[in-house]
């Protein structure tokens, strides 16, 4: 597939993903989202990606949906655009097998914010900044984002930045918990690229039973919970990496994780 809206590159063992609609402030039309599913599909899917880095060209992360661009009120059922879309883009982004960093240089808008905070580490510019302003055009938040943010910052401040629409600044989205932290605008790209690179040289099995972990008991019981611990431990206890983890151990050496 050729790519018309997205940027991909791979360097030892992480792909770089950028949104490449700088002129609509990275806005998510539908070849976009197609785009992004497909190259996602292709990355999960056995290769040698091991981290994955996800960032916006120009002077924005994503401005959201491309509700100017191609919605007509009235004419198009938006729910229908979801679940045959973007649903599936944030599954995909969900389920890959290694860990996602996510680079916010700048504004994360609507389904924009739902996508930057699928990250596993959300860093962000300090002139970076959320908001969710499904509100002011009279739709609600999608995306995942009703699940995810109050999961996050509680029903209080979730509850605000939805109805309310105000911006969220990066440190106040630090301070918040809701990314992993806010760094200099000019040491975004070399924080994230480090952390991805750090990432890709860790354990990534390891990574994806954590990643898979968390989803499962983030509405599990306790009982529950142990369950799922049990039974990612015993996969992870019998990994490759494991193995070499204790060698590495014995030996008092860093170990070598090939994430197997």
């Amino acid at each position: 597939m050729r790519y018309e809206h997205l940027l991909l590159d791979e360097h030892e063992g992480v792909a770089t993903l950028t949104l490449n609609r700088p002129q609509a402030l990275n806005a998510l039309d539908l070849r976009l989202v197609d785009e992004m599913s497909h190259a996602l599909d292709a990355l999960g899917d056995g290769g040698s990606t091991r981290a994955l880095l996800l960032t916006g060209a120009g002077r924005a992360f994503c401005s959201g949906g491309d509700v100017g661009g191609e919605f007509t009120p009235g004419a198009t059922d938006a729910g229908a655009w979801l679940e045959s879309h973007y649903n599936p883009l944030v599954m995909r982004l969900q389920e890959l097998p290694f860990p996602v960093v996510v680079a916010v240089n700048g504004l994360a808008a609507g389904a924009g914010c739902s996508l930057a905070l699928t990250g596993d580490f959300v860093l962000a510019a300090r002139s970076a900044y959320f908001v969710l302003a499904f509100a002011h055009l009279g739709l609600v938040p999608d995306c995942g984002i009703t699940w995810l943010l109050p999961r996050l910052v509680g029903h209080a401040r979730a509850t605000a930045m939805m109805m309310l629409g105000e911006r969220v600044p990066a440190l106040q989205a630090e301070q918040w918990g809701f990314i992993h932290r806010a760094v200099d605008d000019a040491d975004l790209m070399s924080a994230a690229q480090a952390l991805a690179a750090r990432l890709a040289g860790g354990p990534t099995r390891s990574y994806a039973l954590i990643r898979r972990g968390i989803r499962a008991c983030a509405s599990a019981t306790l009982g529950e919970a142990l369950a799922v611990e049990r039974v990612n431990q015993r996969i992870a206890g019998d990994s490759e990496d494991f193995a070499e983890a204790i060698r590495a151990f014995r030996a008092k050496r860093a170990p070598e994780f090939r994430g197997r």
